[in-house]
């Protein structure tokens, strides 16, 4: 599986999507407020994803 690196958007539970703005051994911490809609979801604006749980879509 490749790592997400810094800048990249990534998509992880259920549609979230997110600009990677660290990338740790074991996580990468994302920037949600990418989203236009974050704002409704009631989200943080950075949350964490563990490598094994997103995709990468640019």
């Amino acid at each position: 599986m490749k790592k997400a690196e810094v800048g990249n958007i990534i998509e992880f539970r259920e549609g979230l999507q997110g600009i990677v703005e660290k990338v740790n051994e074991n996580s990468v911490i994302v920037d949600v407020t990418y989203m236009e809609n974050y704002r409704d979801l009631e989200l943080e604006q950075k949350t964490v994803v563990n490598h094994k749980n997103y995709k990468i879509i640019g």
